[in-house]
């Protein structure tokens, strides 16, 4: 499927599109250049069309143009704060409001990706940091708190807890839950969980970190048993922008004068190679509790993400992909002191995890979020097991929504 992000006519309003159909295309390896070019063209005609600006904006993030995404995206909320993603199966059986901040693609739940051909309408509430719910409330039977545990939400998260301790209508992921999933809260919250593996993660000044290159500061002084090597990566990164691991004080050195930001988080690192040499890093949803299988990447660099791990061009990795999914109630079965740990003390009914199997057998967290990506978009001739499990992800997400509001 091709995204369309221009009007059919010049009368006509152009539909909020959201993520999946920019994903989707970018995933089958369509330009989307062409049509970036064309649609600014085109919103450049069409000043006051907001959806055509968010859907401008989206298009440019997935291009790379991350700070212009951004600008589009100001322009569009300068006009209008709430978006509405029709159900492709109407009429829709759920209205979802969801609560979202302005930023990047990765700021809020791309819950669209997860729900594309359904029937669940969602409805875009980017709220304001000064009043967050200052607009009219939209219609809707669930609300769901998209947005992330990043610094900059703390303020509005402490806000919604009190908008939303009485809220009429059923509310997935209080907003009280979501900072404790931060990477330096979450070791916190999940240290001693039974058979789960989580380093300590320290937020990090920066001139802290140039005085351990220095010598002047020792690790073991931040960490017990800190040593070499360690992870580092600026704060608000994401999908391993500047994450690095640091074998020496001279690579330390060498990072921090090429990464200007100005706090970081660091940990120790964990080999978590199997005995064949490769790393392999599990994507689980837990939604209501109950763990499903989202993805395995499988790749003999410890820095995995599934987009260049050779999924796409090995097919024994592949395979084993498949196996991990058709026999992932034994994964579960085998984790699930851990898992429901993880889901009983974050209280997030909707939680994404990114962990890896240690040689000794213990779950070795990297991640706890609700905002990760899950979608079902892979092409099925290459990922021909993937619909049935990514349905189940589905379906599950839905059954909670059909359980809360049809009490």
């Amino acid at each position: 499927m091709t995204a369309t992000l221009t009007r059919d006519n010049d009368t006509a309003e152009t539909p909020f599109l959201g993520l999946a159909p920019f994903l989707r295309s970018s995933i089958a390896g369509i330009d989307l250049r062409p049509l970036g070019q064309k649609t600014l063209e085109q919103a450049g005609q069409h000043a006051t069309d907001s959806a055509l600006w968010m859907n401008l904006s989206v298009v440019m993030q997935c291009l790379g143009q991350h700070d212009l995404g951004l600008s589009i995206q100001s322009l569009a909320l300068q006009q209008q704060r709430i978006y509405h993603l029709a159900a492709s199966e109407q009429p829709a059986k759920v209205r979802l409001l969801m609560l979202c901040v302005p930023g990047d693609i990765s700021a809020n739940t791309p819950l669209d990706c997860l729900l594309e051909s359904g029937d669940v309408d969602l409805i875009y509430y980017f709220v304001s940091p000064d009043n967050p719910l200052a607009l009219p409330i939209p219609e809707h039977d669930a609300l769901f708190v998209a947005m992330s545990e990043a610094d900059e939400n703390r303020a509005i998260l402490a806000s919604l807890e009190r908008s939303l301790a009485h809220w009429p209508k059923p509310v997935i992921n209080q907003p009280q839950y979501i900072p404790p999933t931060g990477r330096e809260a979450a070791c916190r919250l999940l240290q001693d969980a039974p058979g789960l593996l989580i380093p300590p993660t320290l937020h990090a000044p920066r001139a802290l970190l140039l005085d351990i290159a220095a010598g002047k500061v020792q690790l073991a002084e931040q960490f017990a048993g800190g040593d070499v090597p360690f992870i580092v990566r600026p704060v608000g990164s994401h999908a391993g922008r500047d994450l690095a691991r640091i074998g020496s004080t001279d690579e330390l050195a060498a990072y921090l004068a090429k990464v200007k930001n100005e706090t970081f988080f660091f940990s120790p690192f964990i080999d978590y190679s199997g005995k064949d040499g490769l790393f392999r890093k599990f994507r689980i949803a837990l939604v209501d509790g109950k763990p499903f299988a989202c993805h395995l990447g499988v790749s003999s660099d410890w820095m995995i993400h599934y987009v260049n791990a050779g999924m796409y061009e090995d097919a024994h990795k592949r395979e084993e992909e498949a196996a991990f999914m058709e026999g992932f109630d034994d994964f579960a079965r085998r984790h699930h002191a851990a898992l429901d740990a993880i889901y009983r003390r974050t209280k997030l009914d909707y939680v994404l995890i990114d962990c890896a199997e240690t040689q000794d057998g213990h779950l070795l967290i990297f991640e706890v979020d609700h905002t990760m990506v899950v979608h079902a978009m892979d092409p099925e001739a290459l990922f021909p097991y993937k619909q049935v499990h990514m349905l189940k992800v589905k379906s599950a997400f839905r059954d909670l929504l059909f359980r809360l509001t049809h009490k």
